[in-house]
This record gives C-alpha cells, sequence and structure tokens, in this order.
C-alpha cells in the first residue's frame, strides 16, 4: 500500500534533518500505541547521517493480527538515513519477527521551503499474508501517518525552543 506523506516546518532545513536523525530526540517522544525499545545513532550508506529506533505496538490488537502474532509480541525496527548535504534519504521498517510479512520502504526529503522546510515521504508499506494483507495494510497505515504527524509536531516544538 503506497505511504505518503508530507509535514511543513517553521525551522530551516538542516535544523530539522539533524533533530530527526538525533536518538535523543526520538527518546524524548511520546507517540500512541507504541513503546521505543532502543534508538541509536549511525552512519548509513554513503557518509549518510542515520538513526536506528527499535518499537513494540502496545496499543489493542484486533484478533486477525493477534491470532497471526500467535505468542510473539509486534516490534520491528526502523532505519532512517539522510544525506546532511541533499536532504535526501530513506526510511524503513521491518518486523523482527518475520520481516518478510510486514515492512515498507520511502524516498525521503527534507528541503528548504518558503523560508521554512518541508518532509515529504513517499514508499510502500506491505503486508505479505495471503489474502487478509491489503486489510491489514488498510488497518496499519492511518496509525503509521498519525505517529508521523505526531512527530512533525514535536519537530516543530523542539525547533521553536518549546
Amino acid at each position: 500500500m503506497r505511504l505518503t506523506a508530507e509535514h511543513r516546518f517553521a525551522a530551516p532545513a538542516d535544523a530539522v534533518r539533524a533533530l530527526l536523525v538525533d536518538p535523543a530526540f526520538h527518546r524524548d517522544l511520546d507517540l500512541p500505541d507504541v513503546a521505543l525499545l532502543e534508538a541509536e545513532a549511525g552512519d548509513g550508506d554513503g557518509g549518510r547521517a542515520a538513526v536506528r529506533l527499535r518499537y513494540e505496538f502496545v496499543g489493542s490488537l484486533d484478533p486477525l493480527a493477534r491470532r497471526l502474532l500467535g505468542r510473539h509480541r509486534l516490534t520491528w525496527t526502523q532505519h532512517l538515513e539522510l544525506d546532511p548535504g541533499t536532504g535526501e534519504g530513506s526510511l524503513r521498517f521491518a518486523a523482527d519477527a518475520d520481516p518478510r510479512r510486514l515492512h515498507g520502504r520511502a524516498d525521503l526529503a527534507v528541503l528548504p521551503d518558503d523560508g521554512g522546510s518541508v518532509r515529504r515521504i513517499d514508499g510502500e508499506l506491505v503486508v505479505a499474508v495471503p489474502v487478509v494483507g491489503g486489510s491489514a495494510e488498510r488497518r496499519i497505515l492511518p496509525g503509521l501517518l498519525r505517529r508521523l504527524d505526531i512527530e512533525a509536531r514535536a519537530v516543530d516544538r523542539r525547533l521553536a525552543g518549546g
């Protein structure tokens, strides 16, 4: 399922880029239905700045999702890489238990825009489970987009000094 989002920031692009790959920012971020298990900085491909985040879903799961998971917890790892010069990068995520069944990838850019900056995300969320995959994608995507919106508001607040 296609994953697209756009967020505008009052702050300059370089400040937004730096904050998005800062593990401390993510540790302080309060997102609904998920718990941050790990946040680590790293170096991405080609000198890109990177952050690796590991989450656990702690919200309510519908019966189908619970049945698919069995006794496993729903945890996943997310990688964000940004080129500090161009502002272009990628966002990748995959379930820890079976990355082939739940994963996604998106191109991401944080670019200057009208005195501030804009973040554009364009990619795909995949639930590779026969028969129910499309339905699961439609259920997952709104929560993922909501958390990206919350993250964007937190970026604006932090960079405004609030």
